[in-house]
């Protein structure tokens, strides 16, 4: 796949991505089994995408700009909807008081959310897509990357234990 094609790959992934969070944020009677099934489809295509480009470098924040209530609401809906199946046990994440950490699914599905809805507002508005391709690859380097690898490790487990 040529660069302008990857760049085009991850912007159609990014449009599904969130329109698909958003369609289950909204929907008044959300199936989660449903939704994550699909999730677990869907996720893995995103990290592919964002693989599958260079390396952009450093880059301004996208989430800067995101209000932290909107960003809260989002994550508080999806951990509602999700009940259950949202938490999960990190493996070999102890704090420094040795107690054991543990993950939340809402929290990493909003967080890809609003990284990649605020790239795909940007190249909405500027139809340039070098910086927001920068700071995507440096979102994801620093922070959202590691919520997709957590929610795809996590939706595995649902699957291999048979609750998708």
């Amino acid at each position: 796949m040529s660069p302008v094609e990857s760049v085009g790959h991850l912007t159609r992934i990014a449009r599904e991505y969130c329109a698909f969070v958003e369609e289950f944020d909204k929907a008044p009677e959300a199936d989660s089994v449903a939704f994550l099934a699909k999730l677990a489809r869907l996720l893995p295509r995103l990290h592919a995408a964002i693989e599958a480009l260079d390396d952009p470098g450093e880059a301004d924040d996208l989430l800067s700009d995101i209000d932290p209530d909107c960003r809260f609401a989002l994550f508080s809906r999806l951990r509602q909807a999700l009940g259950e199946l949202d938490s999960y046990w990190t493996e070999f994440d102890v704090g420094r008081d040795w107690q054991e950490q543990s993950g939340s699914l809402a929290d990493d599905l909003a967080d890809i959310y609003w990284e990649l809805k605020a790239g795909l507002d940007r190249l909405d508005q500027e139809h340039t897509a070098l910086p927001t391709l920068r700071s995507w690859g440096s979102g994801y380097r620093r922070h959202w990357g590691q919520h997709l690898v957590d929610a795809e490790r996590h939706l595995y487990g649902l699957r291999a234990r048979r609750r998708l």
